[in-house]
């Protein structure tokens, strides 16, 4: 009888070891996991700001560092743009041109919404929602979190030129993961990497063409 309990209790014994063994090993790959695909959501969405800000710098020469504009420009505003009426290789419809004195090249407008973002369409209820990092009310209790946006300027050889940045923390969007991965994965990244801990892209400090840390 004895030996049948020893035998149960190392049994038990087992199995638990064999599952924090299992646990131990689990537990940075489903962290990873859930790491690459919320990067994925914020990277999409602040590549999404950058092609506002974009098309905001292209109407005004310089980038904004309120989201209430910039959201407020890609729903509201029109850009214009020019293009050739014929092919500079007809020489007939070029010869029309000039007869009726009329120049190659034609202005027309499109709406910001339908054209800053390429061929991906967005919904205004979606723009709307460009301020906000994805996963942060998830991580953080319901809160909502807001990317960290700035517009300024920087010189290079005496020429001024707009610079911006967009930025998420990893803390806002990865808080409710394991606790010490966290820290390791920023520890690494400003202290080995030397690289921003989160997704960001552009800089106020330099000229980045609007660079992301992830490209």
């Amino acid at each position: 009888m004895k030996k049948t309990i020893t035998q149960i209790v190392l049994a038990i014994v087992v199995v638990v070891l064999a599952y924090l063994l299992y646990d131990n090993i689990m537990t940075p790959v489903r962290f990873d996991e859930t790491r690459i695909a919320r990067e994925k959501a914020v990277i999409e969405r602040i590549s999404d700001i950058r092609s506002a800000q974009r098309g905001y710098k292209q109407v005004y020469g310089k980038y904004t560092g309120s989201f209430d504009t910039l959201i407020n420009f890609v729903l509201t505003a029109e850009m214009q743009f020019e293009r050739q009426l014929v092919s500079s290789d007809d020489s007939v419809g070029l010869a029309k041109l000039k007869k009726a004195r009329k120049k190659n090249i034609e202005k027309f407008t499109v709406k910001a919404i339908d054209t800053v973002f390429g061929a991906k369409k967005l919904t205004p209820a979606q723009i709307e929602q460009l301020r906000y990092i994805p996963f942060s009310a998830q991580a953080n209790n319901g809160e909502v979190k807001e990317f960290i946006m700035g517009a300024g300027l920087v010189e290079v050889g005496n020429v001024k030129i707009p610079v911006f940045e967009a930025k998420a923390p990893y803390k806002t969007f990865l808080l409710d993961l394991n606790e010490q991965l966290l820290i390791n994965l920023i520890d690494e990244q400003k202290n080995v990497l030397y690289k921003y801990p989160g997704i960001k892209v552009g800089d106020l400090y330099q000229a980045t063409n609007d660079a992301g840390n992830w490209e």
